[in-house]
């Protein structure tokens, strides 16, 4: 390019001013955008979820209202078991079912299991109580949560409780560990380990 392109070029350039830089903004839109995104991922699997747990009596095992009962997954050592089930290990929530509706107990009890595992709680307490006098069938709540929890995938084991925390009314529930407390765990235990 001659001078004379060159000036004129210059000239042409004169009075442009650069865009101004909106990547701030961009950012942003995008992380609300990925909130609202993940916020309706999690509605649509809650509500998948809640979907296999029946509410339909006619598709459930119903349980005697005074009945010890118990479910534990494969992998679930034995001696492990043993300690949950005795009550061993600590509770630090307990979930309350015994006087809703059976839809809103169905939400409540998913909802703080999942709660409970973000929190990094392995052993729950569920009192669904015993419902010895519940319409259609006698033990009614009680049937429902031994029937759901054994189809949450997060829940590993249940068993009744001991007397002082609610006995047939109520069931310890053993939790698998969030994705988050897996890796801070893994973390952990590799802290501190020399790799040559």
């Amino acid at each position: 390019m001659g001078e004379e392109g060159m000036s004129l070029f210059l000239e042409e350039m004169a009075n442009v001013r650069p865009l101004k830089n909106n990547t701030a903004s961009t950012i942003g839109e995008q992380k609300v955008s990925t909130q609202a995104q993940n916020l309706r991922r999690a509605q649509l699997q809650m509500s998948e979820q809640l979907a296999k747990l029946a509410t339909d009596v006619n598709r459930i095992e119903s349980v005697e209202p005074e009945a010890v009962i118990e479910f534990k997954r494969d992998g679930v050592q034995d001696a492990v078991f043993h300690r949950f089930s005795r009550g061993g290990y600590p509770i630090k929530h307990e979930i309350l079912l015994h006087q809703l509706k059976v839809q809103q107990a169905r939400e409540v009890l998913y909802n703080e299991i999942q709660k409970s595992r973000q929190k990094g709680e392995r052993s729950i307490l569920v009192v669904h109580g015993k419902g010895v006098n519940s319409k259609p069938i006698p033990g009614l709540m009680k049937s429902f949560v031994a029937s759901w929890l054994e189809q949450i995938d997060e829940v590993l084991a249940y068993h009744s409780a001991q007397t002082h925390h609610g006995g047939a009314g109520a069931l310890y529930v053993m939790l698998a560990k969030s994705e988050q407390k897996r890796i801070e765990t893994k973390e952990t235990n590799h802290k501190g380990v020399n790799i040559r």
